[in-house]
This record gives C-alpha cells, structure tokens and sequence, in this order.
C-alpha cells in the first residue's frame, strides 16, 4: 500500500520559527535549568516542592506551551484524524507490531555492544512511578508522549518530509534517541552511554513512519501512549 505523504506545509510560519525555539529549549536547555529554576521559586516562597510536584509542574507547563504554540497545527491533524479514522487505527495496530517486533533487534544489538548496560532512562521512570504513581502516570502516559509527538514527528519529522524524507526519518529519529540519553551521558556516565540511543532508533522510527502513513500525528501519538502505558502498568 503507497505511503500517504504528510504535508509538513501546514505548519504555519508562527509555528515553525516559535516551533525551533522552543524545539531547541525542550532538547537543551529546560532539562538543564529546571532544578535551578525551582530552587529559586522555593527560596521566593519559603517552602519545598517535592520531586513529583516539580515534574507535574513542568510538563503541564510544556504541555500547555505545546498547545499554545502548535495551536494551528494540532486543530489540522485532528480533523485529518476524523477525516480518515479507519487509515489510523489500522496504522495503530500495525505501528504497535513493528514496535515489538523491530525493538527486540535494538536491546539485542546494545547487549552486544555494552553488555547488561542499565537504561537510566527506564530505571529512572520505574522509581517515580513508586514515588508518586498517579503524577508520574500522568506524565509518562498522556503528557509526555503528546508533547514529544507534536515536537518530533509534527515538527521536526513534518517540516523536513517535503525537503527529504531520508532526512526526516534520519534526524527526527537520531534526535528522538538524544533526547533520552544525552543527560545521563554528559551526567558522569561517559560517551559509550550514547550506544543506548540505539534502543531509541527503532521506536522513532516506527512512529515516525506511523505519521507518515497515517497522515495525522494521532497515530504516533496513540502508539506511544499504548506503549509507555504498558510499560507503566508493567513495573507499577
């Protein structure tokens, strides 16, 4: 069955230069200045905030700058949802065999590369979840995967799909994997810990290929919801 292209076009100007900024400050910059941020909200109010408040407050706050921003942009996929449902729930479905599939080669060949290498990422997740389920669940489940689909596969995957679609895939999925390695990387964990980017390769890529296919970025997003939900339900 041919590929239904996705038109990145229908990002408006707004949302491609607002897009980039922010793109670039959930990649880079916010993970890094949070903990001084809410250091500085905590001395200006006299009280603590704990771990799960803090991560509460941050994804609402990115959440809801997604929805800001890509305002335009989310109101077209979802009619292209409702346009052409039957297309992404089949696209849902398929994108969930490949991720199970495909992914299997990914932690095989990481195993290979850096033995019983720990996935902080996941290890990292599995402790919240402990912590503070319901926030955490929240977070994991809806906001994340949301916010993450808008930026990676509506944005990054979308405006570059008209120019190449090699490239589209190459970077929205190589940037995908940074996103969830680079802190524990540059934290104290050394270079070789990039290798575990690898087990992120695979999953952007299908749900990139899932926007691709489905025309609408509600069959990446649903897939990732299905998965990191789960996982969630497998460790809590």
């Amino acid at each position: 069955m041919a590929t239904k292209k996705v038109k990145g076009a229908y990002l408006t100007p707004f949302e491609r230069v607002a897009g980039g900024i922010f793109f670039f400050l959930y990649l880079l910059v916010m993970p890094l200045i949070m903990d001084t941020v809410f250091q500085g909200i905590e001395r200006l109010l006299g009280t603590s905030i704990s771990g799960a408040a803090e991560r509460a407050i941050y994804y609402y706050v990115v959440f809801a700058l997604t929805l800001i921003i890509f305002y335009n942009f989310i109101g077209k996929t979802t009619q292209r949802f409702f346009g052409n449902l039957n297309r992404t729930l089949s696209t849902w479905g398929m994108g969930l065999v490949a991720f199970y599939g495909l992914n299997e080669l990914a932690y095989r060949l990481t195993s290979l590369l850096l033995g019983n290498q720990t996935n902080l990422n996941d290890v990292s997740i599995s402790a919240q979840i402990q912590d503070a389920p319901r926030t955490t669940l929240l977070i994991v489940v809806f906001l994340a995967p949301f916010v993450e689909e808008v930026l990676f596969r509506g944005y990054v995957f979308g405006s570059l799909r008209d120019h190449s679609r090699v490239v589209a895939y190459v970077l929205s999925c190589v940037l995908f994997a940074f996103l969830h390695v680079w802190q524990f990387a540059v934290g104290g964990h050394g270079i070789w810990y990039f290798v575990l980017m690898l087990q992120y390769l695979i999953p952007g890529l299908v749900l990139a290929w899932c926007y691709d296919r489905a025309g609408n970025l509600w069959a990446p997003i649903l897939v990732h919801i299905t998965v990191n939900g789960l996982y969630a339900w497998a460790v809590w």
